[in-house]
């Protein structure tokens, strides 16, 4: 496995590969993260995996300075798992003109859910995939489904801007108690640990009752909402989506997802549950 740190080097590489699947991430790797790897070395000859702290989809008072940098260990696992090149850029390798002039702008749906609370965010999310993009070359990307919303956006500009890449989804993992698998989760202090899978439980509960016929969407959302702040959460949202567009639910969608942000103490935590009616 080859550790590449500048643009230069990982093109003078890709001229040689020959399929390529890309897996980005922000390093601090998980099993969630090794489960995509999994999946991308089943659709191309080699894999490529970046790891790079973006700073433009971190807001202010957000922990970008705090997020743990641990490339030697990430490349251990990585090395394991058969990767062919972790692509570590430095910030000023990715962003040459120090703020990037140029940025990948996302539609209205930037601005909810999540970017309700983290403005700026998916821009930055989109504009240094797209960057990623331009550099690997990939001919497919492996993401996560727990973070569904920033999928829908790199699907939607992967297909407006005509970017020849096949955007795979991949299931969210999870810890045997239900808990979405994230690098924020080392924060959580022993009894936070053990109420964070409440989240995924009022998901669940969302979703049994509308695979039970329920339509009351804001009746649910707001049961939800109110179980977790009982509980110590500070929620964000809890909210009942069509899978396919995030546009509001409305009855008679058969795709659904059910998607929620919350905190516990200092730690934020997201995670969502597909529903299908069919």
């Amino acid at each position: 496995m080859q550790i590449i740190h500048t643009v230069e080097a990982l093109r003078q590489w890709r001229k040689t590969a020959g399929t390529v699947a890309f897996v980005p991430t922000m390093g601090n790797l998980h099993e969630g993260h090794l489960a995509l790897v999994r999946e991308a070395k089943k659709r191309a000859d080699h894999v490529v995996v970046s790891i790079f702290v973006n700073r433009l989809q971190f807001g202010q008072g957000e922990d970008f300075d705090k997020y743990p940098r641990t490339l030697q260990q990430d490349a251990d696992k990585l090395a394991g798992e058969g990767v062919s090149v972790v692509f570590a850029p430095d910030e000023k390798e990715l962003y040459p003109n120090v703020e990037q002039r140029f940025n990948v702008e996302p539609p209205h749906l930037q601005n909810e859910l999540c970017g309700k609370f983290r403005p700026g965010h998916f821009r930055g999310v989109a504009t240094v995939v797209s960057k990623l993009f331009n550099i690997v070359k990939p001919d497919t990307a492996c993401f996560g489904k727990k973070d569904y919303q920033q999928l829908a956006i790199i699907k939607g500009f992967v297909e407006d801007l005509n970017f020849d890449i096949e955007i795979v989804p991949v299931d969210t993992g999870r810890a045997d108690d239900g808990l979405a698998l994230s690098s924020r989760n080392q924060y959580l202090n022993q009894a936070e640990r053990a109420e964070a899978p409440r989240l995924y439980r009022e998901l669940q509960a969302v979703a049994q009752a509308v695979k039970a016929g329920s339509v009351a969407y804001a009746e649910l959302e707001n049961q939800a909402r109110k179980h977790l702040e009982d509980n110590g959460w500070v929620v964000d949202y809890v909210e009942i989506r069509h899978a396919g567009s995030l546009e509001v639910a409305r009855a008679g969608d058969k795709e659904l997802v059910v998607l929620a942000a919350a905190r516990l103490g200092t730690t934020r935590l997201i995670d969502n549950l597909e529903i299908s009616l069919n």
